[in-house]
């Protein structure tokens, strides 16, 4: 029995911009507070056409096997019919972040 391949479109927070990015393989992994991106696919090179964005985002991961992204920076995680461009974009607007730390120094809860 063929199982179907999954495809996740992943959407973060990196360094004050927008990275979207497509995986295989989505976990919580083994460390607390990431994700962990595994397999990650980037379009095929078949077109004349050469997407600059994408290609920046293939050199930026090249020999990576696996990501871990803070959970704090996801803004979404999408399971899709079929991959499409990875991108990075200019973050627009106004977002708040969650608060870097649940556990603070020193805080008693007694």
């Amino acid at each position: 029995m063929a199982s179907a391949e999954h495809i996740y479109r992943v959407i973060f927070h990196n360094q004050g911009k927008i990275y979207e990015i497509y995986a295989r393989n989505i976990s919580d992994g083994g460390l607390l507070g990431f994700v962990e991106i595994e397999e990650l696919t980037f379009g095929e090179r078949t077109q004349v056409v050469v997407d600059p964005a994408e290609e920046k985002l293939k050199s930026e991961f090249e020999g990576v096997k696996r990501t871990y992204v803070p959970m704090h920076s996801i803004v979404r995680v999408d399971e899709v019919e079929k991959e499409g461009t990875a991108k990075i974009s200019e973050a627009d607007g106004n977002v708040t972040p969650f608060p870097s730390s649940v556990y603070t120094p020193g805080h008693r809860t007694d």
